[in-house]
């Protein structure tokens, strides 16, 4: 299939497979199908009512709330009409919000419903080139009289005259569209600053789509179901449900509410599945913290079959594949009916052919753990302005990796050990930043990633983390936090991590506590408790995560190990900036925010005081008082301190 931009591809595959299931979102319970047919009229219509508002070729439209089919037609009919979308976090404050909106030059405003405008509208005239601000569910909004507010049914409404009217048009606005034409303005997280708008084109998008097209074998065009929840807003959602979507004709399933995507994912049972680490890590965490209330029969075999399941992985991906006599195999088969099958039913990833981890790196043993159970799933690489540029392969998925580059893509290292890539699918520019854009580019091409990695001797792709995020110990010793940090996230007991030790004398750790898993454990072991900040300070969960960062160190060399922690007296937040809107850590606005408490994990102390502020989304700041206590481990042997051991494979200096 040819095609020049994504709406033609939307026109094409209408006009080819018009009966064909596009879209399945669930409502009131009830699953609601489209067809392509349909939805390339709903497009079409909406293209018109918003050429009726004035919105012309260049204009920006940005488009807010949870994933939708009308906000997936507003990002088409805008990229028909020659315009630029860009999709935003929809639990982003209105701070945030006010950014963006203004930033991008944006003329109309597309909100799902009240919670979002009224974000909107507490800007005030920090969003003064808004012309207009469309509701798509206008409920509790009937006293609103902003004259900038018009219902998301009036512009179907009057786009349904117009294109009856000119039934051309929107045809004609279709084949105007050009390859090199801009498709989307994707902002970053923003992980050390404010967000940078990466314009993407058409092309860039379609030749992502075929270079993967052609590494990954298991697809089957037009018999694909994918489930749709991820945020909008992360390039990813845009790769698989658009522009993967609309060239593989696949199925786009949208959950009820984000409240329910556990049980919808259930039944609809997808064919392809990606997430983020923070998912994948969550499926597990659940399953562990589900594990404790069942009865000790199922927890024993819970408990044998699942190590079992992660070994057998783990030696696989070693390449240590020892011949399996009848009897293990036995095993297995067991272990499969007894649980994997019912397991990977339970997550709704009973029918998942492919499934992908994105955005960051997954830790190996949650890796080993999915795959052991029959979770086919595989890392990718790849960021906003690079889109996709490695898979893993099916057969070649090792500890760490995030694969090989795909066909055409080009990935070096440099002597600094930072990840250049260079390809046809490369962003166009950061909007309105021209300097970004030159920075970020190598004289001969190659986009700047950030990351340090390195190529094994097999041309696998290892990342080990941001190149700015790479520490060093006072003897000289290199780590990669992420890679400690993503050991210790495995443990269902907690959920976020943060390893310091750059210029200091051994490794410390700063622990997020999972309330949901810890609180179960307290409940069951008799711990009292009031709230957060008190749970994360009891001696007895002290004990249960030291166990745990124990377990960790276990696999690391001695210069590595944790030597001192502390629970964090408050959940990172989103809110509080202390994590982006796709939960990366603000590594460098940690460091500063709790710099007392990383002081003190390295001084004698025991306790230290610590201020509390929390951000709620309405603005309202809110500061309390808590003292922290500190941990030393009892594993720690402080003759030790200071021996220089070789550094996990791939953490060494380059």
């Amino acid at each position: 299939m040819t095609a020049a931009t994504l709406p033609a591809l939307l026109v094409a595959n209408a006009t080819e497979h018009p009966g064909g299931v596009a879209m399945r979102e669930k409502r009131r319970g009830i699953w609601a199908s489209r067809t392509w047919a349909d939805y390339a009229t709903d497009v079409r219509i909406l293209a018109a009512g918003l050429t009726e508002l004035g919105f012309r070729r260049g204009d920006k439209l940005a488009v807010i709330g949870d994933n939708r089919p009308a906000l997936y037609d507003t990002m088409l009919a805008t990229q028909a009409l020659g315009g630029l979308p860009l999709p935003l976090y929809q639990d982003s404050n209105a701070e945030e919000l006010g950014f963006v909106v203004a930033h991008s030059d944006a003329r109309v405003v597309v909100a799902e419903d009240q919670e979002q405008v009224d974000k909107l509208l507490a800007l005030g005239d920090g969003i003064a080139a808004v012309e207009h601000i469309i509701c798509v569910d206008p409920r509790g909004m009937r006293a609103y009289t902003d004259p900038r507010l018009v219902l998301h049914s009036e512009i179907v409404e009057r786009g349904r005259e117009a294109d009856r009217a000119d039934p051309g048009r929107f045809d004609a606005e279709v084949a105007a569209g050009k390859p090199s034409d801009i498709a989307l303005i994707s902002y970053t997280s923003g992980t050390t600053g404010q967000p940078k708008g990466v314009m993407l084109s058409h092309a860039g998008f379609l030749t992502i789509v075929e270079k993967f097209l052609v590494a990954e074998s298991r697809w089957q065009e037009g018999r694909e179901q994918f489930f749709s929840y991820l945020p909008m807003a992360w390039v990813g959602d845009t790769i698989f449900s658009l522009a993967f979507a609309l060239r593989g004709r696949f199925t786009v399933n949208i959950p009820e509410e984000p409240e329910t995507v556990t049980r919808d994912l259930r039944e609809v049972g997808p064919t392809i599945f990606l997430a983020p680490p923070r998912i994948w890590e969550n499926v597990l965490r659940d399953v562990e913290v589900r594990m404790q209330d069942a009865t000790w029969i199922k927890r024993r075999i819970y408990r044998s079959f699942i190590d079992r399941a992660a070994r057998n992985e783990a030696d696989r991906m070693q390449g240590d594949r020892p011949h399996r006599s009848a009897g293990a195999r036995v095993v297995d088969r067991a272990g499969e009916v007894l649980l994997y099958g019912s397991l990977r039913d339970q997550l709704g990833l009973g029918r998942v052919r492919s499934a992908y981890a994105g955005g960051a790196a997954l830790g190996d043993e949650a890796i080993q753990r999915l795959r052991g159970i029959g979770v086919n799933v595989k890392q990718l690489y790849g960021s906003t302005e690079m889109g996709l540029v490695t898979l893993t392969p099916d057969d070649d998925v090792v500890p760490d990796t995030v694969g090989r580059p795909l066909p055409g893509v080009d990935i070096t290292v440099s002597d600094d050990g930072e990840v250049l890539v260079r390809s046809d699918s490369l962003f166009d520019g950061y909007y309105k930043n021209p300097e970004a854009t030159t920075a970020a580019m190598t004289p001969d091409g190659f986009f700047r990633s950030g990351d340090c990695g390195y190529f094994d001797a097999e041309g696998r792709l290892f990342v080990l983390d941001r190149a700015k995020d790479v520490a060093k110990l006072a003897d000289g010793t290199t780590f990669a936090p992420q890679i400690i940090e993503n050991k210790l996230k495995f443990s269902p007991y907690i959920r976020e991590a943060v390893t310091v030790g750059d210029g200091r004398p051994f490794v410390a750790a700063l622990i997020n506590i999972d309330i949901g898993s810890v609180g179960k454990w307290a409940d069951k072991h008799s711990v009292s408790y009031a709230g957060f900040t008190d749970l994360s300070g009891k001696a007895a969960v002290y004990d249960l995560v030291a166990t745990e960062i124990d377990r960790v160190n276990a696999g690391l060399p001695d210069a590595l190990r944790i030597r001192r922690f502390l629970c964090l007296h408050k959940e990172l937040d989103p809110d509080d900036a202390e994590l982006t809107r796709t939960r990366k850590l603000r590594r460098r606005l940690i460091g500063e925010r709790y710099a007392v408490l990383i002081d003190a994990l390295y001084g004698e102390t025991a306790a230290v005081q610590a201020r509390i502020t929390v951000t709620y989304e309405d603005g309202r700041v809110a500061e309390s008082e808590a003292l922290v206590p500190v941990r030393t481990l009892d594993s720690y042997d402080a003759n030790g301190a200071g021996t220089v051991a070789a550094p996990v494979e791939g953490t060494a200096s380059r």
